[in-house]
């Protein structure tokens, strides 16, 4: 009987794994599709984030990132990091580093999905095979929170949805920019020598050279330069009545996502991924869902109010000149976005 089941083998899920196999746990991982996997999302790695990747081992190559500046279209915001820096890195080199990673450990990743999920007082059956504990680390929309009845769907109104190319340029800033229009929000992450991400997040579904048609400036500044497919995600805002279920935990996307607004989202997963492996370790799973709870505290509360804000047109207006006019308020909620959770 293996000691714990990973369901996704994206980095949060990697990530699980590492802290299991350093915990000296017998642990594999269910991903059916082959890697590099990609996805939409703004590819900016806090310091927290940075620092609890070292702790595994895992280096990414990417950009140094100082800080984050917010502008419209007649002022600009700036905050840099007193955390030290964070990276900008492609998610198929982030998860390449961490895949490496995982192989050097010994853990095998198996190429298939968790189907059906049989709870015991002792011990979960995974497709027919027991194991003493699974964590879903499955995404955004997880099958297996859904599965469980861990699902809550919630309201429709009030839903984002993220796209995001890359533009073959040099990036111009060691920042994040963070451009705000009329209906959206458009990151600007610098990648590699050669090349910067943008993601826009939005309440509107349509085409991302729409989007982008709010942000005049930086498509001046993107020019002519050749651009990849776009990928999309979303609905962004997904929820979860719980995150343990007997002996089965949510981490990351799976346990629930607000809104990629600060994006905290992968040094929050890579938290809670230790968080689980420490509950699963002590042989008190539901000791994580408290520990769940603190962790997400403060990026809930800093994210609701300012989604609350952007969905209020006079304050969505007002929120980077007021940001420019109280630097040292903007540079604190910054510093609270990038400290480890």
């Amino acid at each position: 009987m293996r000691d714990l089941v990973v369901a996704g083998g994206g980095p949060v899920g990697l990530a699980v794994a590492l802290h299991a196999a350093a915990a000296g746990l017998d642990v594999v991982v269910r991903e059916p599709r082959t890697g590099p996997v990609d996805k939409a999302c703004g590819e900016g790695l806090m310091p927290g984030a940075l620092a609890r990747l070292a702790a595994l081992g895992v280096d990414p190559a990417g950009i140094d990132l100082h800080g984050i500046r917010y502008l419209d279209p007649r002022h600009e915001a700036v905050a840099r990091f007193r955390a030290g820096p964070g990276r900008g890195v492609r998610r198929t080199t982030l998860h390449t580093a961490l895949a490496e990673r995982v192989a050097a450990a010994g853990v095998p990743v198996e190429q298939r999905r968790v189907g059906s999920v049989e709870q015991h007082a002792d011990h979960v059956v995974v497709d027919g095979e027991p194991a003493r504990h699974l964590v879903a680390a499955d995404g955004l929309h997880s099958p297996l929170r859904r599965s469980l009845g861990l699902d809550d769907p919630g309201p429709a109104a009030g839903r984002r949805y993220g796209q995001r190319l890359h533009v073959a340029t040099a990036p111009w800033s060691d920042l994040v920019e963070v451009h705000w229009g009329p209906r959206a929000e458009a990151y600007v992450t610098p990648v590699a020598p050669d090349l910067v991400g943008v993601a826009v997040l939005s309440a509107e579904k349509g085409p991302l050279a729409r989007v982008l048609g709010d942000f005049p400036a930086l498509e001046e500044r993107l020019g002519s330069a050749d651009r990849t497919p776009v990928r999309g995600a979303g609905p962004l805002r997904q929820r979860s009545t719980r995150r343990v279920a007997g002996r089965v935990l949510l981490v990351g996307d799976a346990a629930g996502y607000v809104d990629a607004l600060t994006g905290e989202g992968i040094a929050l997963g890579l938290a809670e991924a230790q968080a689980a492996v420490d509950a699963v370790v002590a042989g008190d799973p539901g000791s994580y869902e408290r520990t769940w709870r603190r962790l997400r505290r403060r990026h809930e509360l800093l994210t609701r109010g300012l989604l609350g804000a952007t969905r209020r047109p006079l304050l969505r207006r007002a929120l980077v000149p007021a940001a420019s006019a109280v630097p040292a308020f903007f540079g604190l909620a910054v510093d609270q976005l990038a400290r480890p959770a």
